[in-house]
């Protein structure tokens, strides 16, 4: 089959991350199984226009808010190329409306839905107010457009957040990630704590700092490492809100590190953190049990899937910082308790993988 996906983000885009990592993976898997795959994704600072990527044609046009969709109605309506027998529509906040235009087969690919998140937006003034006010409203009128669409989502968080917007449950498939690790050696623990992911509002990093406020309440030897990229506005704003907690000292902001750096982190860490308000999955949670971290985060969706409550991690209600850290500092100081929890990560991470993820979304694709 020849197959069109529309992203908004590609890989190599500077703000990728694990959704960007899955739409590769499984784009490389049906390539190896004899079929054609290009991505339509938005275009960026110093990327090229057109290039092959491990198989995939990537085509990149328009910015990666709204602009690529536009661009990618025009490109597909108006530009030459090749006929396409499915067309994927990976949704993120915003789809690409393909019911509208595109007569082929189509399969939507969703990670999240957005409803809360909308009030974290980081758009400029006054577009972010617009998105905040507008974005739960319109949100659940754009599934109607997809009422015939078959669905492609990695969770059953999401797959219920999408009954409830009306899309019929024997249209929605659940596909869970796989992940991709870095053998590295499990050390000795240290009093870390670790943040990984992207440096955003709605990923909860400012709680992260204020969990560590709490812990050191405790005990002084705690730090935490905050291991990913954002723009420098907010960076600057959460090295604000530790040095107004009187903890910059035990604050590290690596910014982005290489794979087996990352790996390394994690596996010297003794947790990681995950305040998000709301995940499809939580892919880097599932990398931290690779290598024995447990994951201390919310009771929302997509934690709740990929963190087995009191088994390979701990969760509390959302929000709540002081909670977060004192289970931390119990967990600390059982070490039966947590050796136990470490090898339950362990085990919990070896039930994922891109070969069986992949093997399915090709059935899928294939039956579509």
């Amino acid at each position: 089959m020849n197959i069109l996906i529309f992203s908004w983000r590609g890989v190599g885009h500077p703000n990728s991350g694990g959704a960007e990592i899955a739409t590769h993976e499984h784009s490389k898997a049906w390539i190896k199984a004899g079929h054609k795959v290009t991505l339509f994704s938005s275009y960026y600072k110093g990327c090229k226009k057109e290039e092959l990527v491990d198989g995939v044609q990537i085509i990149r046009q328009g910015r990666q808010l709204v602009g690529v969709q536009i661009a990618g109605v025009f490109w597909y309506l108006f530009r030459r190329h090749e006929k396409f027998d499915i067309v994927v529509d990976q949704f993120h906040g915003i789809p690409f409306f393909t019911p509208l235009y595109v007569k082929t087969k189509i399969l939507a690919y969703i990670h999240e839905v957005a409803t809360q998140v909308w009030k974290t937006n980081e758009l400029p003034r006054p577009y972010n107010l617009i998105a905040a006010y507008t974005g739960p409203i319109v949100e659940p009128l754009v599934f109607k457009l997809y009422k015939k669409i078959d669905f492609l989502t990695v969770s059953d968080s999401t797959k219920k957040d999408l009954i409830g917007f009306g899309v019929n449950k024997t249209k929605i498939t659940v596909i869970e990630n796989g992940v991709i690790t870095v053998k590295v050696k499990i050390v000795k623990k240290e009093k870390i704590i670790t943040f990984l992911g992207a440096l955003s509002r709605d990923k909860g990093v400012e709680d992260s700092i204020r969990i560590l406020a709490e812990v050191l309440r405790k005990d002084e030897d705690w730090k935490l490492k905050i291991v990913g990229k954002g723009n420098q506005e907010y960076i600057s704003k959460l090295k604000s809100t530790a040095k107004e907690l009187g903890i910059n000292k035990n604050v590290e902001f690596t910014g982005y590190v290489a794979e087996r750096k990352k790996f390394e982190i994690l596996a010297r860490s003794f947790c990681l953190v995950n305040p998000s308000i709301h995940e499809g999955w939580g892919l880097v949670n599932i990398e931290a049990n690779s290598v024995g971290t447990p994951v201390f985060g919310y009771k929302v969706k997509g934690i709740t899937d990929s963190v087995v409550d009191n088994n390979t991690g701990i969760l509390v209600d959302i929000g709540d910082v002081r909670q977060t850290a004192m289970e931390m500092v119990k967990l600390q100081s059982d070490k039966k308790r947590y050796e136990t929890m470490s090898q339950n990560c362990l085990k919990w991470s070896n039930k994922f993988s891109w070969k069986k993820s992949t093997k399915e979304s090709l059935e899928l694709i294939e039956s579509i």
